[in-house]
């Protein structure tokens, strides 16, 4: 180990490094990590939530907010995921560590998250595969809501343990099977080679999809709908809060999956480029997404007799409430239907394995073990959790508050403080520009700290404070009754799965940092750049014409 001149610790493995790479495994070309991750990027949330918060926000006018917010967070954050990632060279713990000893709970707090998350998304990647089959005879009948808490889901009461569900049982043992296999494959020939083949499907069938959805009566209503702008929302501070958090959490930043993924590239490639490729395809996605969603909402009112308004649904309720209906009254309407939900599991599938990236790699790394097993054992661990909790018939209480609390409150804070500690109490960011700099074609300078160390950060804050304020004061409401009035879940409900769960998260990324490094002289040696993007720490010598692979084009 040395000291480099900004205090942070640079590895050099006992073993010579494996080119291009540092001992570490890698993805086979730039092109394959853009399209992992855009695959962790585009999933569930970007098709049922995106449409519904542009639409309660300002329509055609939430565009503006959304691209500022696009510009000077998400865009921004993913640079410094990429740069610590990259110049680090491990999952979030370890290259949190090697900044700087003391913020290495950062990096835990962000595994944690994604293993809470992992196992609740992957029970919403079950009830996709479950439609998916029943689209092929459009099994859930005339009331879609009805079949969706009754025959899906078997709700039962708040607070009780529940029975297992058997179909959503297989349904989520299969995909977790099927993910553990393609993340214990390796980075590239397993995340890689999935996404190569996943992605492109998802975009086309989609894509096909959306086509189809124009040509339907009413599209032209549920557009109207959808773009037509309301300005004066743009004086509402509540919707540029909303379009932060749009972009915040539909772009991975912050959670470990993208900078854990830059771990894996080649010394010589294009970050910054990459972040931009990644961010904008993500937000071409969500438009795309709500250009289609709201075609099809148009065409269901028309049936109806309603307005879109009223066939609107955001959430769970759009993907298996809503969409059931509409396909339900489309010609060939099961032919759609298989085509969506189909597409629901392929995005799903790839945010799950970046997830899994997350944890599998941060505790292979702290514990010495090698990528496959770290990857069979957290798994493993996960899929006993996701399966236990989620696979019951109080999975839909659960995983709301659950998911409530690690977005709105645990991710915000965590990544509004890890910007701040990284920005002034490290000041690191000065080093990291340098490093992106070094092998990128966009630049970035002061505007690009001002946005991660102030702007972001503000942002951040006022976000965590309307949400916690109304969690503390009001409660977190479970739905409404027949007036339409709100009913909340009972505190110790939330207490448990809500304040519990933020607390125990807190208290195990303490822990996790205090538990000595096993092997840790093995790991891949940190990246030390100059300005020509030579590495200084390779001994074997820096210009090797193979690291040019994605560098400055």
């Amino acid at each position: 180990m040395s000291q480099n001149a900004g205090g942070a610790t640079a590895y050099r493995p006992s073993a010579p490094p494996e080119a291009g790479n540092g001992g570490r495994e890698a993805f086979s070309a730039r092109s394959v990590f853009i399209l992992a991750a855009i695959g962790s990027a585009v999933g569930l949330g970007n098709i049922w939530r995106y449409p519904m918060v542009a639409y309660e926000s300002g329509g055609g006018a939430f565009l503006i907010p959304y691209l500022v917010a696009l510009t000077t967070a998400a865009i921004p954050l993913l640079f410094l995921d990429y740069a610590l990632g990259h110049k680090y060279r491990g999952a979030s713990p370890l290259a949190f560590k090697r900044l700087r000893r003391w913020l290495e709970p950062f990096g835990w707090v962000q595994v944690l998250m994604c293993f809470v998350i992992a196992t609740y998304y992957a029970v919403v990647l079950a009830w996709a595969l479950r439609y998916f089959f029943y689209a092929f005879t459009t099994e859930w009948g005339s009331d879609t809501g009805a079949f969706f808490e009754g025959e899906l889901l078997e709700v039962t009461e708040i607070g009780a343990l529940g029975h297992f569900v058997t179909p959503t049982l297989i349904a989520l043992a299969g995909l977790w099977i099927l993910c553990i296999g393609i993340v214990a494959v390796g980075v590239d020939k397993g995340i890689g080679l999935a996404n190569r083949v996943f992605l492109p499907l998802l975009i086309l069938v989609f894509g096909a999809l959306v086509v189809r959805a124009l040509f339907l009566e009413g599209a032209a209503t549920g557009l109207d709908a959808f773009f037509t702008p309301d300005w004066n929302a743009i004086k509402d501070p509540d919707v540029w809060v909303a379009a932060y958090g749009q972009v915040f959490f539909s772009t991975s930043v912050a959670i470990g999956a993208m900078l854990t993924y830059a771990s894996y590239l080649k010394r010589r490639t294009n970050l910054t480029g990459s972040g931009l490729v990644v961010g904008f395809s993500n937000a071409s996605f969500e438009v795309l997404a709500g250009i289609g969603v709201f075609a099809c909402l148009g065409f269901l009112a028309v049936q109806q007799g309603v307005g879109v308004e009223d066939a609107a649904a955001g959430g769970p309720g759009l993907t298996f409430v809503v969409f059931p209906a509409l396909i339900n009254e489309m010609p060939f309407g099961n032919v759609f239907g298989v085509l969506f939900f189909g597409c629901l599991v392929v995005a799903g599938i790839t945010s799950l394995i970046s997830l899994m990236q997350v944890v599998g790699a941060a505790f292979g790394e702290k514990f010495g073990l090698a990528p496959r097993t770290g990857t069979l054992v957290t798994g493993a661990v996960m899929a006993a959790v996701s399966v236990f909790f989620y696979a019951r018939s109080t999975a839909l209480h659960v995983l709301d508050v659950t998911d409530n609390w690690v977005n709105n409150v645990v991710l915000v804070t965590a990544a509004g403080l890890a910007a701040l500690a990284v920005a002034f109490a490290a000041r690191a960011l000065p080093e990291l520009a340098r490093h992106l700099n070094a092998v990128s074609s966009f630049k970035v300078g002061r505007l690009w700290m001002l946005c991660v160390a102030v702007i972001t950060p503000a942002v951040l804050a006022l976000a965590t404070w309307q949400s916690v304020s109304t969690l503390v004061s009001d409660g977190y409401p479970s739905g409404t009754d027949d007036a339409g009035n709100p009913v909340y879940y009972p505190s110790e409900f939330v207490n448990i799965f809500g304040w519990g769960m933020t607390a125990a998260l807190v208290v195990l990324a303490l822990l996790l940092s205090v538990i000595p490094w096993i092997k840790e002289h093995e790991r891949a040696r940190a990246h030390e750049l100059d300005e020509h993007g030579n590495d200084l720490n390779d001994p074997a010598g820096h210009r090797s014409p193979e690291y040019v692979e994605g560098g400055r084009a």
